[in-house]
């Protein structure tokens, strides 16, 4: 295991060396070039959404993994470098300087949510897998609601039950006015991505406190409930993160394909101008 993270850590190391020295070759000679070729703007452009096939083709790889054309985590390795070169290869294309047009404005924008999009599923996907991992246990996504369903059925029934015990309705109205809301759908979810526990020990003090007005066999039951909370909590813990893994996806892939869209239109419009020009 050591030897393997040792591994990969050189090959980071790497990748990113030559992805430094090939962004200075690059800068070098676009400052050299910049006034000296006029067709560069052309010529970056074109590069720029060679890259942009490029990573648009490690959503494809992804679906098609039967494929003898690298393994997926090379794949990875190369949409991730590729895109940070588009990145730069986009800001020479501008010229470093912010369009004027709306078109290019909104193609610019789109190119920048894409990257940022990027960054960001590059961070969960290499935070939050890790953690799923450190709380244990394997929980599959669309069990879920399954799951968190019969912890609510069980927490209520013990919330009734108790009327029944007690002849009190203090644990079933707690319950009805704090808990019920709790268990029956996921909670916490920015809480969850950030790894802060402020709400849930709140509520959890909340359900403790009350046991100062229970009967011996109320407390009993209160117990049982605080594990059911516990529970729940663990359980939309998993939720928030692996949603979270889904959703940066629906907002990224779509963005991306909207760039495209865009960038094929750019180009359309470009060298309609030039042909009218000339």
């Amino acid at each position: 295991m050591a030897q393997a993270v040792t591994t990969f850590h050189r090959r980071r190391q790497t990748s990113v060396r030559w992805l430094l020295l090939i962004g200075g070759v690059l800068l070098l000679l676009y400052f050299l070039l910049e006034f000296r070729f006029p067709r560069l703007t052309f010529v970056s452009g074109w590069v720029l959404l060679g890259l942009m096939l490029l990573l648009t083709a490690y959503n494809g790889r992804k679906k098609l993994p039967f494929l003898p054309v690298a393994s997926s985590e090379g794949w990875l390795q190369i949409h991730i470098y590729a895109g940070w070169l588009a990145a730069l290869i986009f800001c020479m294309h501008l010229r470093f300087r912010f369009p004027t047009g709306i078109f290019e404005s909104i193609l610019a924008l789109l190119f920048v949510l894409v990257t940022l999009s990027g960054i960001g599923g590059l961070w969960l996907s290499r935070t939050l897998p890790r953690r799923l991992t450190a709380l244990g246990g394997e929980v599959i996504f669309e069990r879920i609601p399954f799951e968190r369903k019969a912890l609510r059925e069980k927490a209520r029934a013990l919330a009734l039950g108790s009327v029944n015990k007690s002849k009190s309705t203090t644990m079933a109205d707690y319950y009805a006015n704090e808990l019920d809301s709790f268990f029956a759908r996921p909670r916490y979810f920015l809480e969850h991505l950030m790894d802060s526990e402020i709400q849930f020990n709140r509520l959890l003090r909340r359900t403790t406190e009350l046991n100062r007005f229970l009967s011996g066999d109320e407390r009993a039951d209160m117990e049982e409930i605080i594990k059911l909370i516990r529970a729940k909590f663990l359980l939309d813990h998993h939720y928030s993160l692996q949603m979270a893994l889904k959703l940066w996806l629906f907002i990224h892939i779509p963005l991306t394909y909207g760039l495209l869209v865009f960038s094929a239109l750019h180009v359309a419009l470009v060298y309609a101008f030039s042909s009218a020009a000339g």
